[in-house]
């Protein structure tokens, strides 16, 4: 456990990408050892609410490259089975609210993708 502390400590980040998706946020992070290990980090954020404001809601998956083509191959099976489950629904379909919603967000944080 020490050893996972110290090693997260030393990460250092190479790439970020934010996928808004209603009212969920996805981050999926690319992050290096001191070592020159490489792995990613996928953080799904919610938005919630208390008497006093808002706080982020946040979970935290890391994955580790001996890992990623059996991660791939069981997420994208899962996936089929979901689309062969509901064969008419249109997965590719993007509401304005999560447009509008993605705007509010950028002009709150001035544009910051990033945070952790």
């Amino acid at each position: 456990m020490e050893e996972f502390k110290a090693n997260r400590e030393r990460a250092t980040d190479v790439y970020s990408k934010r996928v808004k998706a209603g009212k969920r946020t996805y981050f999926f992070d690319v992050k290096s050892t001191r070592g020159s290990d490489f792995y990613l980090t996928i953080t799904e954020s919610k938005k919630r609410f208390r008497d006093n404001g808002f706080y982020y809601e946040k979970h935290k998956i890391f994955l580790y490259k001996e890992d990623f083509g059996k991660f791939i191959e069981s997420l994208e099976e899962a996936i089929a089975k979901i689309k062969e489950m509901m064969p008419d629904y249109d997965f590719n379909q993007v509401s304005e609210e999560v447009f509008e919603d993605y705007a509010l967000d950028d002009e709150e944080n001035n544009g910051d993708l990033k945070w952790d």
